[in-house]
């Protein structure tokens, strides 16, 4: 398995809550911050929230004032913990060359 790194610009946001939908998510973090990226994870069978997903930020400082500022923070009454996400280099890296390319 590959090396972990932490996510200089995405976030990590688990204690969502089961009705919350990638915009969702995406409205509660853009409201502040250039917001790139949003998604919750779904449940295949179900088609539910799993309860966490991610946001990705334009740059690093949006990031880290996010995080910041809305870990412990309640959305829709529910207290969301919000951490750098862990991502495989690999995968950072393919991701880098296919924006590359479709630039």
């Amino acid at each position: 398995m590959a090396e972990q790194v932490i996510s200089q610009t995405k976030l990590f946001v688990s204690g969502l809550p089961r009705k919350m939908r990638w915009k969702h998510l995406r409205e509660e973090f853009e409201k502040f911050w250039e917001v790139v990226f949003a998604r919750v994870v779904l449940d295949n069978e179900t088609g539910r929230s799993r309860g966490f997903g991610f946001v990705e930020f334009a740059n690093a400082e949006d990031a880290a004032k996010a995080q910041a500022e809305m870990n412990e923070k309640e959305i829709w009454e529910r207290q969301v913990r919000v951490d750098f996400a862990k991502e495989n280099p690999e995968r950072m890296q393919q991701r880098a060359e296919n924006s590359e390319e479709a630039e």
